[in-house]
């Protein structure tokens, strides 16, 4: 997942041509984008076509981000949109594990109601102090998340925090980086709302994919081709991943092996095939 689209829910007619587009996920949005007097117009639209053929036979992944769990909005998108077709929720809000396990329990009595039978994977936004102090907790508190995603917008503005000080945004990518991956789940970058600042999205999504993120959030179509250029794998290391992977093979035994000068144990040998696996190498 380089990418992924946020699509507001009000805005159906875009649904098809993001379908089409170049975004490796589309993120159908019931939260900030939709004002409260357009909830119900936007649920309707985003069920219907999670629901559709054309969603189904996509390769791209479909995402729902609800309202928040204390909304009043929240039982309402559950009943919606808690249905086969969605890959994964988007939750945001969630401060705590104790919060996290409140909010599955509604998402369960829902699919339940829905006829679900394969529990639905969570995609959590870490958007406060509160939240980033208790990330790793967070992503371990329940097997349904998938992954956690930074608003860095919600995190600093209330703050006064500058995010056009790198140190900062590094500091804060670097702490729900080493929470997911304590957890062992993936970490999703963020969205980017200025439309015309191209440099400012490369440089946060090339930090974050040396930070070991899986993607950047893209708020216009414009970003999609930034943030897949920024988290495509280069031919140098797609070669260094099959060279891992070869050497692996030839020893299967042995726990740890030199591959070009360097001593290569486990977690080298998981991101060498998860590269070759994203590519279709593996």
């Amino acid at each position: 997942m380089r990418s992924k689209l946020f699509v507001p829910g009000t805005r159906p007619e875009l649904f098809a041509k993001a379908l089409a587009g170049e975004a490796d996920a589309l993120s159908f949005d019931l939260e900030d984008a939709v004002a409260p007097e357009r909830k119900d117009e936007a649920r309707a639209a985003v069920a219907e076509f999670v629901a559709s053929e054309a969603l189904a036979a996509s390769a791209k992944l479909g995402i729902v981000r609800v309202n928040a769990p204390d909304s009043p909005w929240f039982a309402a998108d559950l009943a919606a949109v808690a249905r086969p077709g969605v890959s994964l929720l988007n939750l945001p809000k969630i401060e705590s594990a104790e919060a996290l396990h409140a909010a599955v329990a509604r998402i369960e009595a829902a699919e339940a109601g829905n006829g679900v039978e394969r529990p639905i994977g969570l995609l959590i936004n870490i958007e406060t102090p509160r939240a980033l102090a208790a990330a790793a907790q967070i992503a371990a508190a329940h097997p349904r998340v998938a992954g956690l995603q930074l608003g860095l917008g919600d995190l600093f503005e209330p703050e006064g925090v500058d995010r056009r000080d790198r140190a900062n945004v590094h500091a804060a990518m670097f702490a729900l980086r080493m929470g997911a991956a304590q957890a062992g789940v993936f970490a999703l970058d963020g969205a980017y709302a200025d439309l015309q600042d191209d440099e400012g999205y490369r440089a946060e999504a090339e930090m974050a994919r040396r930070l070991g993120f899986l993607g950047k959030t893209c708020v216009h179509p414009r970003q999609i081709a930034l943030a897949n250029a920024a988290f495509a794998a280069t031919e140098a290391e797609l070669a260094a991943a099959q060279r891992i992977v070869d050497a692996a093979a030839r020893a299967p035994q042995r726990g740890v092996f030199v591959v070009d000068g360097r001593m290569i144990d486990l977690p080298f040998l998981k991101r060498a095939q998860a590269l070759l696996a994203a590519k279709g190498r593996a």
